[in-house]
């Protein structure tokens, strides 16, 4: 029976399997994208709560005093943002910390 079972029926056997207690669980290969995604969804965080940084900056700004009411506004909706996404995504302090000490050790290397 093995040696008919088609070469893809392997594959999806060897890559699944029932647990006891009737879940289902992948090998290991496959965590590694999911790391990967919630990365560049803290990445992305980081970039929103830069631009949060420059429109609380522009707003003290005395040159922009003029569009005070849109910078208020963009403000709000980049801090909206920053909040669902991190309610979505369930990201931690801690998470957001360990990206900038990453960060900081790459541009070490890449300096060095």
């Amino acid at each position: 029976m093995k040696e008919n079972m088609h070469w893809e029926d392997r594959h999806h056997r060897e890559e699944h399997y029932r647990r006891r207690d009737g879940g289902h669980k992948r090998k290991e290969h496959h965590r590694g994208a999911k790391t990967f995604r919630r990365g560049r969804a803290i990445e992305f965080l980081d970039r929103m709560q830069v631009k949060r940084q420059t429109l609380k900056q522009q707003l003290e700004s005395p040159e922009l005093q003029s569009i005070n009411p849109v910078l208020v506004g963009e403000l709000k909706a980049v801090e909206m943002v920053i909040d669902e996404f991190v309610q979505l995504f369930e990201i931690h302090e801690e998470e957001m910390k360990q990206v900038s000490i990453d960060e900081k050790k790459g541009e070490v290397d890449n300096k060095g």
